[in-house]
C-alpha cells in the first residue's frame, strides 16, 4: 500500500515484480520500503503505522513503546488483518540482558470446546470452513489487548493509554482507500454484507469503498479512548466484553443482506467467564544454532519456532558449501516439506518441551537431512519422522491467509518482531456493533477432524485450548546481539517466507532487501509447490527437472518486515517493496 523508491523499482524490474501506482495515508510522512541509518529503525506493512512507531522512537520511547503504538495503529489502518478482536505472538530481545523473552497471545477457544467442535451434530460431517468461518463458533478469546499491556508493562517506558489514545487520533480523522484495502473489501464483501454493523462501516452504499475513499471509525476510537481511561478489564471483564460475547453468542445478521449466503450463520458459545479468565503466556523461545548464529523464534502454539529452526538444522547437515542457487533452492524446498511433516505430526498447543527439543536438535536435523536426493525430489507429501527413509503421507490443511507483522528497533538495541492476526483477511467478518472492531475466525485453525490417520492429531479441538499458528516471529543473533530479526503474515506460508529469507540471505548472499523482495515458492508437504510467477518463470525448469512439482501460480506470498544490524551501530529497516500494496520502512536518523 505504499509508496516506493526509484531504486528499489529499478531492483524490482530484475526480480520479475511491479510497483504499485497508488499511494497510502502517511506517505507524506514516512515514503519508501528502505531505510537505513542510526537511533532506531520501524518496518510495517502501512505508513502510518510506521510513522505512529517512528515518532515514538524520536521522542525517546524504546523498541516496545513503538511496536505497541504501531500496532495499535494498524488496529485502524489494516483492519482485516489485526486488531484488539485477534491475538498474535511478540518476541523480545533485551540488550542489557541479552536476552529473548516472548509473549503468547494466541487466542484461546471456550472451556466447553471438544475435539468435534466443528462437526455438525445433524450429518456427523465438519462444516465446510466458510460455514465454520462466518459464525460465532470461529471467535476465540482475543489476546492483542492482553499482549499489548503486558509488553508495556513489562519492558515498556510508557503505559498502554499513551498508544490507544494517538491511535485514537487516526480513527476519528480518517484514511484513505488504496487498492489494496479495496481488494480485501471486495473478497470479503458477501460475508461483510451478511451483518449491518460491518456494511455500514466497509460496504458503503453496499458496495466496497472506492479508492482515494476516507473511511473514520469513531467508534473504534471511542472503544480505544475507553480501554486507555479504564484499563483492559473494560475489554475482558466489562462493558466491551459484554457487547463482544451478545456478537457472539447472537450474531446481529442483517435482515437486508447485500447477497445471499451459503450458509446458517451459527452462533458461538463463549462465555463471560471464558473470556475474563484469558491470560498471556510466557514460554521459552525455541533456539536453533545456524552457521554460527543463533536463531530464536516463537514456540507453542506457534509451530513457526519449531519448524524454521528444523528446517534450517537440515540446511545445515546438507552439503550446501559449494553448490549453486538451484542446488540450495532444491535443498530448500525438500527441507521445508520435511519440517512441515514433522509440524503435522507432532507439534500443537500441548507439545512437550521434550518433543519441541528434538525436532530442533541437530540429531533429528541430521536423521533428516540424509532423506534428501541432491538430484531428485522427494515424493509429496513426505511422511514425518524420526529417520530418513522416504515415504508418503497424509498432509494438515491450513486455511489461513491473513495477518500483518511488524520489526522494531531502539537507539540501545531492544528489538520486537511482532506478528499479530484475525486469521482471515476478515476475521470472521463480524464488526462488534458500536465497538468498531472486527472479530477473530481463530479457532478455524484447528483441524476439523483428524489429519494423522491412525496417529493422534496434536492440533484438534480442546477444552480451552489455543489452535496451532504458523506465525514465525524471528531474531537472528550473532555473538549475543541482534544480527537480523524478520516476521511476515500468510498463513501456513509465514514459515515458508521466513525461512527463505533467512535461506536468501544466509545462504544465497543477498542483501536484506533483496532476500525480501525476491520472488518466493512454498513447499508445505503437498504434492505441488506454490510459487509466485516470477519465481517460476526464473527457477521452475531447473526444479521440474528435478522432480518438483509446480500447482497453479500465486499472485504473492507473505508481506515481510525485517531489520538487520549494521556496523557502527547502523540499522537497515526493509519492507515489502511491492506485495500487499508495499510496506513502508524508516528510521530516526537517516544515512546521508
Amino acid at each position: 500500500m505504499r509508496f516506493i523508491s526509484a531504486l528499489a523499482a529499478v531492483s524490482l524490474t530484475t526480480l520479475g515484480l511491479t510497483a504499485p501506482a497508488y499511494a497510502h495515508p502517511g506517505a507524506e510522512q514516512v515514503s519508501g520500503s528502505t531505510a537505513s541509518g542510526y537511533g532506531g529503525a520501524i518496518a510495517t506493512v502501512d505508513a502510518t503505522a510506521t510513522a505512529a512507531g517512528l515518532e515514538v522512537l524520536r521522542r525517546g520511547g524504546n523498541a516496545v513503546d513503538a511496536a505497541v503504538a504501531a500496532a495499535a495503529t494498524l488496529g485502524v489502518t489494516e483492519p482485516f488483518a489485526s486488531g484488539i478482536g485477534g491475538g498474535g505472538f511478540f518476541v523480545y530481545y533485551d540488550a542489557r540482558k541479552q536476552r529473548v523473552y516472548t509473549i503468547d497471545g494466541r487466542e484461546t477457544g471456550p472451556a466447553t470446546m471438544t475435539p468435534t467442535y466443528f462437526v455438525n451434530p445433524a450429518t456427523g460431517l465438519p462444516y465446510v470452513f466458510d460455514e465454520a468461518r462466518v459464525s460465532g463458533l470461529s471467535v476465540g478469546v482475543p489476546g492483542t489487548l492482553a499482549t499489548w499491556e503486558s509488553a508495556a508493562k513489562q519492558w515498556g517506558t510508557r503505559p498502554l493509554g499513551s498508544a490507544l489514545s494517538t491511535a485514537a487520533e487516526v480513527a476519528d480523522r480518517g484514511y484513505t482507500v488504496d487498492g489494496e484495502f479495496r481488494r480485501q473489501v471486495t473478497e470479503n464483501a458477501a460475508a461483510f454484507g451478511q451483518f449491518d454493523a460491518s456494511k455500514a462501516l466497509y460496504l458503503p452504499g453496499g458496495a466496497p469503498p472506492a479508492i482515494g475513499t476516507t473511511i473514520k471509525n469513531p467508534d473504534l476510537a471511542a472503544t480505544y479512548r475507553q480501554i486507555a481511561r479504564q484499563g483492559t478489564g473494560a475489554f475482558y471483564r466489562g462493558a466491551i466484553g459484554r457487547d463482544l460475547l451478545r456478537t457472539v453468542a447472537q450474531p446481529a445478521v442483517s435482515s437486508s443482506p447485500t447477497s445471499p449466503w451459503a450458509y446458517p450463520i451459527r452462533p458461538g458459545v463463549l462465555t463471560a467467564r471464558d473470556l475474563a479468565a484469558y491470560q498471556v503466556r510466557h514460554p521459552a523461545p525455541t533456539r536453533s544454532d545456524f552457521k554460527g548464529l543463533s536463531v530464536y523464534g516463537m514456540s507453542t502454539p506457534s509451530s513457526g519456532g519449531t519448524a524454521v529452526g528444523e528446517a534450517l538444522n537440515i540446511l545445515e547437515a546438507s552439503p550446501l558449501d559449494s553448490a549453486t542457487t538451484v542446488d540450495k533452492l532444491h535443498y530448500y524446498l525438500e527441507a521445508s516439506a520435511l519440517s512441515f511433516a514433522d509440524r503435522g505430526r507432532y507439534v500443537g498447543a500441548y507439545t512437550a518441551p521434550s518433543v519441541l527439543k528434538d525436532l530442533i536438535s541437530d540429531r533429528w536435523a541430521k536423521g533428516r537431512a540424509c532423506a534428501i536426493d541432491p538430484k531428485k525430489a522427494l515424493a509429496k507429501p513426505v511422511a514425518p519422522g524420526p529417520g530418513c527413509t522416504p515415504a508418503t503421507a497424509a498432509a494438515a490443511p491450513d486455511n489461513g491467509m491473513s495477518t500483518t507483522n511488524l520489526t522494531v528497533a531502539d537507539k540501545w538495541g531492544n528489538v520486537v518482531e511482532y506478528t499479530l492476526t484475525l486469521e482471515q483477511f476478515g476475521g470472521n467478518g463480524m464488526v462488534v456493533p458500536g465497538r468498531g472492531f472486527m472479530l477473530n475466525n481463530e479457532l478455524t485453525d484447528f483441524n476439523f477432524t483428524g489429519t494423522q490417520g491412525t496417529a493422534p492429531d496434536p492440533n484438534l479441538p480442546g477444552p480451552g485450548k489455543r489452535p496451532r499458528s504458523s506465525m514465525s516471529p524471528t531474531i537472528v543473533l550473532k555473538d549475543g546481539k541482534p544480527f537480523l530479526a524478520t516476521g511476515a503474515p500468510g498463513g501456513s506460508t509465514i514459515i515458508t517466507t521466513v525461512l527463505q529469507i533467512l535461506v536468501n540471505r544466509l545462504e544465497l548472499g543477498m542483501t536484506l532487501p533483496q532476500a525480501v523482495a525476491a520472488p518466493r515458492a512454498a513447499q508445505r508437504n503437498t504434492a505441488g509447490i506454490q510459487a509466485e510467477p516470477a519465481f517460476h518463470t526464473t527457477y521452475g525448469p531447473e526444479l521440474t527437472a528435478r522432480g518438483h512439482v509446480f500447482a497453479a501460480d500465486a499472485p504473492e506470498i507473505g508481506a515481510a518486515t525485517a531489520i538487520e544490524f549494521t556496523r557502527h551501530g547502523g540499522q537497515l529497516a526493509v519492507a515489502e517493496p511491492v506485495r500487499r500494496g508495499s510496506g513502508s520502512a524508516a528510521v530516526v536518523h537517516p544515512a546521508s
